[in-house]
């Protein structure tokens, strides 16, 4: 992977002008200012800082910072996620172990003196550049496997924090603690790093599977899901040295919003296995959970904790006859209940404009437009669902 580490006035400047640039047009009709530049690094530089935009609004919205290959922004945390993560540490002797683009290091700066740790000297090299512009003081950089920093480190930590590497030997996405860098999973390595620290923060894959992943990690404490504007982009794991039952593990699951407060919902696991439900027709209000919650397994935990029915027990959707405050997720009012036939839905919807989606439903969003000619967009809210008798059904609303 080449990193540029260094920007000239002049491509700096050039990066400046052309922010907005389709990326690949300036390669193919090069304008005539960029004839002396080394365009292919400037390519780099602006898709990582496009795909920083909204991700990264602060490293984004610095000329002076440099950013790695598009592929660690992908991989780096959102601002978001990171503030959200130093709000579960504490201390004053922090390391972030696979400290890559130090997105979550200079969050965990706020904190407390942070040592971090990347075993690819360029990208460390970046990072100190990067942290240094963005006012980030109390960091010191080591370019050094993670493994190897901890086993020679003579300290202690307050807090650990990994974020293991999760792209194979051919760039693939994976998934499994097993098939990441460093591999947690190995025999000694959980073992050498609790020796170091009180406590540790393992980010994992949105789409680890949590109750193989607890059963992999008994000194496991605490879970956190973290959506950011309703899709789920970490599984946190907080471990400690003290094993902890299984059923007895807390789970937050937090959906971070622009434009309001988080919608927060955290329970034990054991109250998911004792939570009563119910289960109801449509009434006056629905209520979808977020993205986070739903990947948090409350299922039963969400209706008991708001006094709601679900509609049916793998449709995930649920309803009250009142508004309920503070619910973590999307509420709207039931306007009718119709068949999933495009002559019901015409009737009901001249226009044939809705938003549509299918929980617990044999057929796919695409699918169901196809067959009932419905175009996308609009103020209603379709959901195609089974109900609790087995009927596969359109419920009409609107959002409140």
């Amino acid at each position: 992977m080449s990193i540029a580490l260094t920007l000239t006035e002049a491509e700096r400047r050039f990066i400046s002008q052309h922010l907005t640039a389709d990326v690949s047009q300036l390669l193919l009709h090069p304008p005539p200012t960029a004839a002396d530049l080394d365009l292919k690094k400037i390519a780099t530089q602006l898709t990582a800082r496009q795909k920083a935009r909204d991700k990264l609004p602060g490293w984004y919205a610095n000329d002076a910072v440099i950013f790695p290959p598009p592929v660690s922004v992908e991989q780096a945390s959102s601002e978001r996620a990171a503030q959200y993560k130093a709000t579960l540490v504490s201390g004053t002797a922090l390391a972030d172990l696979t400290g890559g683009m130090g997105v979550d290091t200079q969050a965990f700066a706020a904190i407390g003196r942070v040592q971090y740790v990347e075993q690819n000297p360029a990208l460390a090299a970046l990072a100190a550049h990067n942290l240094f512009v963005l006012g980030v003081a109390n960091v010191q950089i080591h370019a050094e496997n993670s493994l190897d920093f901890i086993r020679n480190y003579t300290g202690h930590f307050d807090w650990l924090y990994l974020d293991p590497h999760r792209r194979d030997g051919q760039g693939g996405r994976v998934v499994q603690l097993a098939d990441c860098e460093p591999n947690l999973l190995a025999p000694g390595v959980l073992t050498i790093l609790l020796a170091k620290t009180d406590r540790m923060l393992l980010k994992t894959s949105p789409m680890i599977d949590l109750e193989a992943t607890l059963r992999q990690l008994p000194g496991a404490m605490v879970v956190h899901v973290v959506a950011v504007g309703g899709e789920v982009k970490e599984v946190l794991f907080v471990l400690g040295s003290e094993p902890v039952a299984p059923n007895d593990v807390v789970v937050t699951a937090i959906n971070l919003l622009s434009d309001g407060p988080a919608q927060t919902l955290t329970f034990r696991r054991s109250d998911e296995l004792r939570s009563p439900v119910t289960f109801a027709d449509p009434g006056a209000f629905l209520y979808e959970p977020n993205a986070a919650v739903l990947k948090a397994g409350a299922f039963k935990t969400v209706a008991a904790r708001f006094g709601l029915a679900k509609l049916a027990p793998s449709s995930h959707l649920y309803t009250g006859p009142a508004l309920v405050p503070d619910f973590p997720g999307r509420v709207f009012a039931l306007q009718t209940v119709v068949k999933t036939d495009p002559k019901s839905v015409r009737a009901m919807l001249p226009a044939l404009k809705a938003n549509l989606t299918a929980r617990n439903f044999p057929q796919t969003v695409a699918e169901l437009r196809k067959k009932l000619g419905l175009a996308d967009g609009g103020d209603v809210y379709m959901f195609a669902t089974t109900l609790r008798n087995n009927d596969k059904r359109l419920l009409v609303c609107h959002k409140v």
